[in-house]
């Protein structure tokens, strides 16, 4: 992660408004309420929206983002809301930050890293995950490209490497129980950044064992 990477994040986070709301995002919403609480790891997570929720929930939540400024409007959303949440700072991710093994979930909602590490940072988070552990993905589709292309007000990169497939998901998750994988077309209305029509990728996996 470049320091102009940090600092974009930082700076977006840093203004009083949420970027992206304080409410959950609906995919997440709707996955976590049929699960039963456990340890649930929230990586890329900004300003805490989807961590206070699966928390209020009654999960144990673990969250990171490279931002300190995201981690200071997660925090105290999550003090404004009655629930604490474990957040960390990281400009890396290794093996050693997490237990192997330690988390009952994984939720990668709008987790877009740059498009040279997103693929091993990918596997690198599978190592957290117990055998029948659940990951709960979304984020936006390389056809988005033509949806930001035609109206900003939707967000997400312009790069079209870092934006995911299908195919790319099976390939990072492999042999995963697919409870859900689906490339579709969705009306976004989420803070200041998401807001339209987008293309995004959802997927539900199931770990398996000895993986």
């Amino acid at each position: 992660m470049t320091d102009p990477w940090t600092n974009r994040w930082n700076e977006r986070y840093a203004k009083e408004e949420f970027a992206f709301g304080t409410e959950p995002n609906e995919y997440l919403k709707e996955r976590l309420v049929g699960l039963s609480p456990g340890t649930i790891l929230f990586p890329a997570e900004g300003e805490g929206r989807n961590a206070v929720f699966a928390a209020k929930l009654g999960w144990k939540v673990s969250a990171f983002d490279i931002s300190s400024e995201g981690k200071k409007k997660a925090l105290r959303l999550a003090e404004s809301n009655g629930v604490t949440i474990d957040y960390r700072v990281l400009s890396e991710l290794d093996s050693s930050e997490y237990e192997p093994e330690q988390f009952d979930a994984i939720a990668l909602i709008y987790a877009h890293f740059p498009a040279d590490v997103k693929s091993s940072l990918h596997r690198t988070l599978a190592k957290f995950l117990r055998p029948n552990g659940i990951v709960i993905f979304e984020a936006f589709s390389k056809k988005h490209i033509d949806y930001v292309m035609k109206d900003e007000r939707v967000g997400g990169p312009r790069d079209i490497e870092s934006l995911f497939s299908i195919q790319e998901l099976k390939a990072d998750f492999p042999n995963y129980e697919i409870l859900e994988l689906v490339e579709k077309e969705i009306e976004l209305s989420e803070g200041l950044f998401h807001n339209g029509k987008g293309s995004v990728i959802r997927f539900t996996g199931r770990k398996p064992r000895g993986v």
